[in-house]
């Protein structure tokens, strides 16, 4: 009852820390609160609104999480289930993450735009866990592709275009909320980490599932714990998250123009 008439869908994206902002771009926005949808919890992080907006960007038609929700809060798997199985009935076929990071390495700084091209599951679960509902997605999903390439060339493409400088590199997912230890860190860097944060991976998991394609759009909000005199915390990640989220601003309508193109 909420969807508009004729309302199709290609493509559903979420908004990580600090970066919801951009969901005023959205053209003829519905606003619908997480708490009016049946089986979901509403997030309480500063920096996540918990809304469900639909809407067009540069004339497509999207799916907006503004605001996600995260198993450090207690969230059960079912209500981030919920979020990314609504994505795909109605009706879009990629699904594009965005998160707040912690960099790994020196040359990616505070500020800065990270494409992710593969990730590694340092929470302790998987949101597949449970019985399979094979008409959602098969029980054992490769994820050889966890990110597309397709769809990794036309991210490349588009920050080329607007001039925007962007690094790529592997996410790490931690459970959280506490930051990870210069120990864990230096840990994380030779298992191949370039990114670490608290979100994304159950999220990729639960679209490949469903038959989604993914992409990923990392901002740095901080250099990761012993790389930097510099404190963490989240008051740094909401502030750098903005100074990045006026570069994802101009680069995300872009790469939806062209996955948009490319997808036909």
């Amino acid at each position: 009852r909420y969807v508009p008439p004729g309302f199709a869908p290609k493509i559903g994206m979420i908004l990580g820390s600090g970066l919801s902002a951009f969901a005023e771009q959205i053209e003829n926005p519905v606003s619908i609160p997480y708490q009016a949808i049946p089986g979901l919890q509403t997030g309480a992080v500063s920096g996540h609104a918990s809304l469900l907006v639909l809407g067009q960007i540069n004339g497509v038609s999207v799916v907006c999480l503004r605001g996600r929700l995260h198993k450090y809060e207690g969230v059960e798997y079912e209500s981030i289930r919920a979020l990314i199985h609504i994505v795909r009935h109605l009706g879009c076929s990629m699904y594009l993450t965005t998160a707040a990071v912690g960099s790994l390495r020196e040359d990616v700084l505070p500020g800065e735009l990270v494409m992710i091209n593969d990730h590694i599951n340092f929470q302790p679960g998987n949101p597949l866990v449970g019985p399979n509902d094979e008409s959602i997605g098969p029980r054992f999903v490769s994820m050889d592709d966890a990110y597309d390439l397709g769809l990794q060339d036309a991210m490349r493409a588009s920050a080329k275009r607007l001039g925007i400088p962007l690094h790529s590199g592997v996410y790490l997912s931690t459970l959280g909320p506490s930051f990870e230890t210069p120990a864990e860190i230096r840990a994380f860097k030779k298992w191949g980490a370039d990114l670490v944060g608290m979100s994304v991976v159950p999220e990729v998991i639960l679209a490949r599932h469903c038959g989604l394609r993914v992409a990923g759009l990392a901002v740095v909000t901080n250099l990761a714990a012993g790389m930097s005199s510099e404190k963490i915390s989240h008051e740094g990640t909401l502030h750098y998250g903005e100074i990045g989220g006026r570069k994802m601003a101009k680069l995300i309508p872009e790469f939806i123009k062209e996955a948009s193109n490319a997808m036909v």
